[in-house]
């Protein structure tokens, strides 16, 4: 049985519980003819992967992310997947042969402290990117405006940090599908578009309320104004031809008064989903929510 390819990392506001009700908005004509296929905002891949998987008559793929590392992390799974998988094993084997928490702590604070540092070459800085990724609290990743990881250690008993199969699997979709990787600002993903072109934005979600924020990916915050230059940037890809699908909160279901994005996208189509959100620092904020899906077609 061939291994499903899947998120190699753990992501704050990845959509693996949501691919079935996205699969459901999805363009039908991507279904029946070739198409490019846009991420201008790639994060942990739950959607890449299932696209990937699901339409073979994607003629290209361009994915894109504003964070260095993550962008860094895909080209070494795409281009050199066996070299990662070594250096993840070691650190796996050295990680789960610590029998208490303390000595797995020291060890997860200096594997930390070493990528903040920059330390070492390309591969290892992903190895150890992937490591405290597994390895942190809650599997967030987050930096603070030095743009440092600062997730504290995590107490799982027997965490998977080197996923072989799954790390083949998804180098292998990466390669076949001829996907070409970029890092940057999102707008400039729009001079990919070519014939039919689907686009899927997932951009940091304007937050529900004044504590729920988590937007910090990469340094800066993605604020209202950000937000703003976003439908600014799904207006310009209507006018380009090509079709798009957001993902975003669903502020007005906590507050009815605030239909900022409903006010933001009021010329197009507006649906709402079911999402179980699990990253949370406080548990009642935990659980099934709505989410908005924005589209520019039926």
């Amino acid at each position: 049985m061939s291994i499903e390819a899947k998120p190699f990392l753990k992501w704050a506001g990845g959509k693996g519980q949501l691919l079935s009700q996205l699969s459901e908005h999805l363009l039908d004509r991507i279904s029946e003819e070739p198409f490019t296929y846009i991420e201008p905002f790639v994060g942990g891949g739950a959607m890449l992967f299932y696209m990937l998987q699901h339409f073979s008559n994607i003629k290209k793929a361009i994915i894109n992310d504003v964070n260095e590392d993550l962008i860094l992390t895909y080209r070494i799974v795409k281009d050199n997947v066996e070299a990662l998988i070594c250096k993840l094993d070691k650190i796996e084997k050295d990680y789960l042969g610590i029998d208490d928490q303390e000595g797995r702590s020291q060890l997860f604070y200096e594997i930390r402290e070493q990528y903040n540092q920059h330390t070492g070459d390309s591969i290892e800085r992903v190895t150890k990117l992937i490591f405290i990724n597994k390895t942190c609290f809650n599997g967030l990743y987050r930096v603070n405006k030095r743009g440092l990881f600062n997730v504290p250690f995590g107490k799982y008993v027997n965490p998977t940090i080197c996923n072989a199969e799954v790390l083949r699997a998804d180098s292998k979709l990466l390669q076949s599908a001829q996907v070409k990787i970029c890092q940057g600002d999102y707008a400039q993903t729009i001079q990919h578009i070519d014939g039919l072109t689907f686009v899927y934005l997932d951009p940091p979600y304007r937050p529900l309320d004044a504590t729920s924020s988590f937007t910090a990916y990469a340094k800066g915050d993605f604020n209202d104004d950000d937000q703003k230059k976003l439908a600014d940037f799904c207006h310009q890809l209507n006018d380009a031809g090509c079709y798009w699908m957001e993902s975003n909160a669903d502020c007005s279901a906590q507050n009815p008064k605030d239909t900022f994005l409903e006010d933001l996208y009021a010329n197009y189509h507006i649906e709402r989903v079911f999402a179980s959100r699990f990253i949370n620092a406080n548990p009642s904020k935990r659980g099934k929510l709505t989410e908005l899906i924005i589209k520019n077609y039926e």
